[in-house]
């Protein structure tokens, strides 16, 4: 018969690490929270009317932030994929989901297809300014009349010599005011279907390349997103990405697993972010007599986010260990990607129910969240694309 002490004791608070975690995972958030706490939450308030500055990249590249995965050849720190995902959801944890934008599309949709399909040329010449965050990166894909259907890009790339001669433009683009290079994509030849689609890295100082205009957004106030022009912007021929013309399309596809799985990551620690603050505000609130948190009706709404939170985590993570371990699981990053967004949207408008008029005010951080994470269920895939994935991958 067991005595006392060999009773194990229910712990309801407790949270088991994930198995594709260790210590050095648990080392690195716990860097990269005093980081946030120190160098990014202080102002997250003035950059929504600023929107953050370039010095905040070059900081978390002095810390060695900018890199994880980033092989060391090319000044990186030679980490696992999971480190990405401890930044993103640590970068998240600091309530600014216009830095959060801006710095994956850097370190997670510009970078990775540098180093997956660039020339060695091409990667000495950015990967470690990036990593260091001398430069900042963006990524060229959506146009006035082509976005999650990518195969309708317009912006031509025409050989002329050496050179290849580029006119179009594009929208909607993350970084695309501080940028100093922007990873393109475009058509090369219009009758080739999707093998006629390349991409190029061009510099955004380039003759012709016009930053038209800095767009207005519902959220994400502290990233910059542009109107972009080109008008006979001249690249040399080693601007291509990879060694052949028409392999932009599948590289493209190829950058949006990595990207539609980063973006889950950061929207649920977005999430993750809101519930926090909501349930200090719960816990310090009362109503009609007791805290807010103590009637039924509250606590059944952070028992079910909480609930839906570490599901979709579980999602995440899982996906993220066949992901890393060199499968191509495009269905469960899809499932993932749409899961989580979905997710962290409906915790995002509990938690400004939750706080009620308090939690419509811009100066609760539960405000901004519900504005910025509406977006996560567009970019990188918006739901119905995703629902369309997924039912495809069954033969429907």
């Amino acid at each position: 018969m067991a005595t006392a002490p060999d009773v194990i004791k229910p712990d309801h608070a407790a949270t088991a690490r994930h198995f594709i975690f260790g210590d050095e995972h648990d080392q690195l958030r716990a860097s990269i929270r005093s980081f946030v706490d120190r160098e990014i939450v202080p102002h997250v308030h003035e950059w929504e009317q600023t929107t953050f500055p370039d010095e905040i990249v070059r900081r978390l590249g002095e810390v060695g932030f900018l890199g994880l995965s980033v092989p060391e050849q090319y000044g990186g720190q030679g980490g696992d994929y999971y480190s990405n995902l401890v930044l993103a959801e640590e970068i998240a944890r600091g309530g600014s989901g216009g830095l959060l934008m801006g710095l994956s599309v850097h370190t997670d949709m510009v970078i990775p297809p540098l180093l997956q399909f660039g020339s060695e040329e091409q990667k000495q010449a950015y990967v470690p300014a990036g990593v260091r965050g001398e430069q900042i990166f963006a990524l060229g894909i959506t146009e006035p009349d082509a976005g999650s259907d990518v195969a309708a890009i317009k912006t031509r790339a025409v050989r002329d010599g050496d050179e290849w001669v580029i006119n179009g433009s594009k929208t909607f683009i993350t970084n695309g005011h501080r940028a100093s290079m922007i990873m393109l994509v475009t058509k090369t030849d219009p009758d080739a279907g999707y093998d006629g689609f390349s991409i190029f890295l061009v510099p955004m100082d380039a003759p012709g390349m016009v930053r038209e205009q800095k767009l207005s957004k519902m959220g994400m106030h502290a990233s910059d997103t542009a109107l972009l022009a080109f008008q006979d912007v001249r690249v040399p021929a080693d601007a291509l990405l990879g060694p052949d013309t028409g392999k932009g399309f599948f590289q493209i596809m190829w950058e949006l697993q990595a990207e539609r799985l980063i973006g889950a990551a950061g929207a649920l620690g977005y999430a993750q972010y809101a519930f926090d603050k909501a349930l200090a505000y719960a816990n310090e609130r009362a109503t009609f007599g007791r805290p807010l948190g103590k009637h039924q009706a509250i606590r059944h709404k952070f028992a079910q986010m909480a609930t839906d939170i570490a599901a979709a985590r579980q999602l995440i993570y899982g996906t993220a260990w066949s992901y890393a371990n060199g499968d191509y699981p495009v269905r469960a990053i899809s499932q993932a990607k749409l899961n989580a967004t979905q997710v962290a949207f409906r915790v995002a408008d509990d938690c400004v129910q939750i706080l009620g008029g308090a939690g419509y005010m811009t100066e609760y951080d539960v405000e901004r969240v519900f504005r910025d994470i509406r977006l996560y269920r567009i970019g990188a895939g918006a739901d119905e694309i995703l629902l369309d994935v997924i039912g495809k991958s069954y033969g429907l």
